[in-house]
């Protein structure tokens, strides 16, 4: 049986929703092992000049605990 455990982040980007949402899966897998899933919670974005400037997205990430991990 796995146990998941869920962080909540918020990912940005100058480009897309989508893009925020790989920059932030990325940034997050350079800490924290076993990510599993992914569940965009919400979308937001800056404007400027009649334009979206900035894209947001609040995502919850899933990852499994690994309970045969070894603390030293």
């Amino acid at each position: 049986m796995d146990i998941k455990k869920h962080l909540i982040i918020t990912g940005n980007s100058t480009v897309s929703w989508k893009d925020a949402i790989v920059k932030a899966i990325a940034e997050a897998s350079k800490s924290i092992d076993y990510l599993s899933e992914v569940k965009v919670l919400e979308q937001r974005a800056t404007i400027d000049g009649g334009k979206i400037s900035e894209y947001f997205v609040d995502i919850d990430l899933s990852f499994v605990i690994d309970v045969n991990r070894k603390n030293n």
